[in-house]
């Protein structure tokens, strides 16, 4: 399914309203009123987040085998920039563990640097922009499916940021809550180009807040896989 003309402000709830609905029957509230309640849900729990503390817990592997483990203590500040404070236990650990020393050093600098890139190029990707949407709408780069058996709406955006990339949003069709978000891109040009590859699985909290339960990030070039869970949500203070 294609879409053409200009986006509303909404732009991607707008899509989503479309395909996420085309299929009820007798539907109670227009598309409009959808949209709405969407916006107003992911707004109240990006700011919900914002009062929540949580534990990060991150583990890098090459070519199968775990290589580092990691705890973070995060949260917002008052400056509202995320804080990342590293859990004692686990910063005792990750210096004991360290690569394990089975890595030659320049390797470990070449992983670390490879890392560091990716990660970086990935949180460019995430959360979604408005106006790359718009660019590559713009582009006939956006389609989005019917609602699957499962009440899945996909919407797939080509070339989001590089030639041949791909962003790819889940959302569920009946309750309008996001389900993942995965990224299909590369590091590098020509013969240094390696593909990267992220996913992140959204879960709400008991107030319904939205947040990123799963994170995984896959340098298949490199050998290189991270997993982060982020669990243990709890209001500051408590």
């Amino acid at each position: 399914m294609r879409f053409r003309g200009v986006l509303p402000g909404g732009l991607l709830l707008g899509l989503l309203a479309g395909a996420a609905f085309a299929q009820e029957a007798a539907p109670k509230a227009t598309p409009e009123d959808r949209v709405a309640a969407v916006k107003q849900s992911f707004a109240a729990s990006k700011a919900a987040l914002r009062s929540y503390e949580w534990i990060e817990t991150t583990a890098l592997s090459y070519k199968g085998e775990e290589k580092a483990h990691q705890q973070n203590r995060c949260y917002y500040g008052a400056d509202g920039i995320l804080q990342k404070i590293p859990v004692p236990a686990a910063a005792a650990e990750q210096k004991k563990r360290g690569l394990r020393g089975k890595v030659a050093e320049s390797k470990k600098a070449e992983l670390e640097a490879s890392l560091k890139d990716a990660v970086a190029l990935l949180r460019t990707y995430v959360p979604v922009d408005p106006a790359r949407i718009q660019a590559s709408k713009d582009s006939g780069d956006v389609s989005i499916s019917l609602p699957s058996s499962e009440g899945r709406v996909r919407v797939t955006i080509k070339n989001y940021m590089k030639a041949g990339d791909e962003v790819a949003i889940d959302v569920d069709a009946v309750k309008n809550t996001l389900q993942a978000v995965a990224v299909t891109t590369y590091t590098g040009e020509g013969k240094e180009k390696s593909p990267v590859a992220m996913r992140v699985g959204y879960a709400p909290l008991a107030d319904g807040t939205l947040y990123p339960a799963t994170e995984a990030l896959d340098l298949s070039g490199q050998g290189l896989k991270v997993d982060i869970q982020n669990s243990g949500y709890r209001k500051q203070g408590q």
